[in-house]
């Protein structure tokens, strides 16, 4: 299917590795060029290289933590005007909510409510008065089912998920829409953390954890970062005007509920 978009420009943040690096390749692959942006130098240099010889885009890097007022700064002032905004960050870490206090939530609202809400709100207005844009949230499934490990993640993602609420109808009748991807476990480094915790808690194999996770997913198996990427790079396309601030579960169905 063409998306639409060729020659459009997007800001991947988390764009070196993981679920991030899989939305970047599918939109390089719909000939979208890039900006991305990740804390580490080398391993971002070297997607974006990949990216460059595999799809013939061109892809600027920015290597910055999309997190701090400073590193924000740094990738917006080399966007400059981008079409589409993927936000991304990677998720604070498991617990129980006995072990957080003030400066962990404040510490997870950064990274994971308050960045994506800065940087739509540098991007959005130049989309509306240009009449397009794309943003997409990565988000968590947790948002539709806590997992109580993650209370972090959980709270910070869904106050995101009450902003982009109200926000993405205030601003479609410019053309411009603001949805989020709502990942399940994902063949990541993400889940090689989740899944080493539960090794050592319960004293087992790696392989073990996560055949354990596995048989908790219907769809028998991790995902994919090029099938998230594609369902990423769909929202970004000309095909999706009509989707507004929706948030579309990718998790094999992990997710027991009727809507």
């Amino acid at each position: 299917m063409d998306m639409g978009i060729r020659g459009k420009r997007a800001l991947v943040c988390a764009a070196s590795k993981g679920l991030g690096l899989g939305c970047a390749r599918a939109l390089a692959e719909a000939g979208v060029h890039l900006v991305m942006n990740a804390r580490g130098a080398e391993a971002l240099e070297a997607s974006a290289s990949a990216i460059r010889a595999d799809f013939g885009v061109e892809v600027a890097t920015v290597a910055a933590d999309i997190t701090t007022e400073e590193g924000r700064a740094a990738v917006l002032e080399a966007a400059g005007a981008v079409d589409i905004l993927v936000n991304n960050a990677g998720g604070p870490p498991p617990g129980m909510w006995t072990d957080w206090d003030r400066d962990d939530f404040i510490k997870a609202l950064d990274a994971n409510m308050l960045a994506p809400i800065e940087l739509i709100k540098a991007q959005v207005p130049g989309m509306m008065e240009r009449g397009w844009g794309r943003v997409v949230n990565i988000t968590s499934q947790s948002v539709k089912s806590p997992i109580a490990i993650l209370g972090l993640s959980n709270s910070a993602r869904a106050g995101l998920t009450g902003y982009v609420a109200g926000t993405s109808r205030q601003v479609a009748g410019k053309g411009v829409t603001i949805n989020n991807l709502l990942p399940g476990i994902h063949a990541t480094d993400r889940a090689v953390a989740l899944d080493t915790g539960v090794a050592e808690r319960e004293g087992i194999t790696l392989d073990a954890a996560k055949a354990q996770r596995c048989a908790t997913i219907p769809a028998g198996r991790y995902g994919t970062p090029e099938e998230f990427g594609a369902a990423c790079a769909f929202l970004c396309s000309q095909h999706a005007g009509f989707i507004v601030g929706q948030n579309i579960l990718l998790d094999g169905g992990a997710v027991n509920a009727t809507l």
